[in-house]
């Protein structure tokens, strides 16, 4: 399999072109001749590229990328969210916490995100986030993001922290 990096920027194309998927053979007979990497990572890194699912709010799209003993921090120093229920409940905005998510109305919210460094089961992520009052309004909230993400050996998150700031 390709270089994550790529092959991640890859999902994220294919994706903006309305593509549903993109198809990766895996070639371990060249295995002495060029770099390889762990393909459950790669395809995870490569759901994490793409958003499709996180803007659908469909709680079983959003619960298929992790674990069912995920540990999810909204921020750093914060106590982590455990398993995946509980993590999807959140993401959904539907848990009464000062830490959880709220549902964005369709339109009022977009993000990029990219694989920085692939470190064996590790990835760390960046990209931003921009928020509207009103779908295709203004943008009128911007964030640069940082997440660190373990994935595990079936390529889901296992465990995810978000460093964030606002963009002035």
């Amino acid at each position: 399999m390709g270089c994550p990096v790529l092959l991640a920027e890859l999902a994220a194309l294919a994706e903006d072109c309305g593509w549903d998927g993109v198809f990766c053979e895996d070639y371990l007979a060249f295995a002495d001749r060029l770099d390889t990497y762990d393909v459950w990572i790669t395809l995870g890194l490569m759901a994490s590229a793409t958003e499709r699912v996180w803007m659908s709010y469909n709680p079983d799209d959003v619960s298929g990328l992790f674990s069912e003993d995920v540990a999810s921090r909204y921020y750093p120093y914060g106590e982590p969210i455990v398993g995946r229920d509980a993590v999807v409940t959140s993401w959904l905005g539907e848990i009464a916490s000062g830490d959880a998510s709220t549902s964005d109305a369709s339109g009022t919210y977009d993000a990029e995100y990219f694989p920085v460094a692939v470190d064996g089961d590790t990835v760390v992520a960046t990209g931003s986030s921009r928020y509207r009052e009103l779908p295709g309004g203004p943008v009128v909230r911007t964030y640069q993001n940082c997440f660190v993400i373990r994935f595990d050996g079936e390529g889901r998150c296992r465990e995810f922290t978000e460093y964030y700031l606002r963009r002035p």
